[in-house]
């Protein structure tokens, strides 16, 4: 009897092309191939930098945790930080280097502990009302005109006009904030070096404001006091925050705090709006007065498309092993969230957007000591966002192909550049926006 030679196994896929804007618009499946064939993959990122991406859910949530992966830049091999390939644009020069995102314990346990009192739950339910009142003067600027671009009519200025008022940012400041924005989110779309310029800028303001807020701080805090003042407080009272670091802190909180709501109420309405059968579901449950769908809805649409792709950097402080896959010591690490939540061995039809998912265990704002710190505020404004949107706006729907919107560049974010919406025309009833109330409404992120 002879034996037949067996087919050999057919080869894998050819290894797909990562950072282009193809793979910008929909990284998923390159990723998919990432966990099956090379879960922890050496790669050379668009900056020159070589960077290890961690793909797999248990590997991911295992390696934001690990203490051998520190966050100081100081622990890389290469000069890459001082050149500006790692970290965000202009932050060594502007002096803004000692925030949560580049440091480890024990000064990152003390500085996160003196800002953790402004994110607490009864402290966002408080600003829960504001939050509500800016979405509405949002809304009201363009619902009578029947079209909008949800980006920087909505998702962009919402989260930092929030955040703005919960550092303590007077009103007549915050549009120059809104500026500074606009320019650091648009990832390379701007003039060479605007991002670092616009760093700077805002480091110079912050510096003054501080001192400002320190002349006139008065010696007891009122309630609800700013988180600047608060700032001030605890490095007047012992805690020995320094200038430097109170402008980092303030810095990071709004870099940190707003471009990931951007993306969190961006990509949301966007795949609420291109999955209408969840959508309707939703508007179902929100006419009837419940939450409880709007609120694992948020959490899915963290885990389906969230606004965070990459972890920020981590560097390896030592030999270690991830995933089978050795580390040298000083490699930059970076843990892949939009991967790891689409991995099927963690999640049942990851690819399969369900907001009433209930076993929802998402990395969307990370885990261990780096977690993110504004994730109660940001889901406050993911909710009320889309809650609001989808009542106020109930027919809304896309104003273009899917095929022609723009994902922006960038190594950490995931977001739409803009998203063109139509819906019926809405009479307004209630009271206008007025300048007292919001900041301009100059969009800056086009200039």
């Amino acid at each position: 009897m002879t034996h037949q030679p067996q087919p050999a196994d057919p080869a894998p896929d050819p290894a797909p092309d990562l950072f282009t804007w193809e793979f910008a618009t929909d990284p998923y499946p390159a990723y998919a191939w990432l966990r099956e064939h090379a879960p922890v993959h050496r790669t050379r990122l668009p900056s020159g930098v070589e960077a290890w991406l961690v793909t797999r859910y248990a590997d991911a949530r295992q390696t934001l945790a690990d203490p051998r992966l520190s966050k100081n830049p100081a622990h890389h091999d290469e000069p890459a930080h001082a050149k500006g390939k790692t970290g965000i644009p202009g932050e060594r020069k502007a002096d803004l280097m000692t925030h949560l995102l580049n440091i480890d314990p024990p000064d990152h346990t003390r500085l996160r502990r003196l800002v953790s009192k402004a994110f607490t739950p009864r402290r966002v339910a408080e600003f829960a009302p504001r939050v509500q009142e800016l979405t509405d003067q949002l809304i009201d600027g363009f619902a009578e005109r029947g079209s909008a671009d949800l980006i920087h009519e909505f998702a962009f200025p919402l989260p930092i006009y929030a955040i703005c008022d919960l550092l303590g940012v007077p009103r007549e400041d915050q549009d120059d904030f809104r500026d500074w924005a606009g320019m650091m989110i648009r990832h390379g779309g701007g003039p060479r070096g605007g991002v670092a310029r616009s760093v700077k800028k805002m480091r110079g303001y912050l510096a003054d404001l501080i001192h400002r807020k320190r002349e006139a701080l008065p010696d007891t805090p009122a309630p609800g006091e700013d988180l600047i003042s608060g700032l001030i407080r605890a490095s007047d009272h012992g805690e020995h925050l320094t200038e430097n670091e109170a402008a980092a802190m303030a810095f990071i909180l709004l870099f940190a705090g707003f471009e990931t709501t951007v993306n969190l109420i961006g990509n949301g309405t966007y795949a609420l709006l291109t999955h209408p059968g969840q959508r309707e579901r939703l508007q179902r449950s929100l006419a009837a007065g419940e939450r409880g769908l709007l609120a694992t809805g948020v959490e899915e649409l963290l885990r389906y498309d969230g606004p965070v792709e990459l972890a920020t950097w981590r560097f390896a402080t030592q030999p270690l092993t991830i995933g089978g896959q050795d580390i040298a010591a000083g490699d930059p690490v970076l843990v892949v969230l939009a991967a790891a939540d689409r991995d099927p061995e963690r999640f049942a039809d990851p690819d399969v957007l369900d907001l009433s998912r209930r076993d929802n265990q998402h990395l969307g704002y990370g885990h261990g000591i780096h977690y993110c710190l504004g994730a109660p505020l940001a889901r406050l404004e993911g909710q009320t966002a889309l809650a609001t949107l989808l009542t106020r706006l109930p027919d809304l729907e896309l104003a273009t192909d899917p095929a022609d919107l723009r994902w922006r560049g960038g190594l950490i974010m995931r977001g739409l550049r803009t998203l063109p919406v139509e819906f019926t025309p809405v009479r307004q009833t209630r009271r206008k926006c007025t300048s007292d109330t919001l900041p301009g409404t100059t969009d800056h992120t086009k200039k």
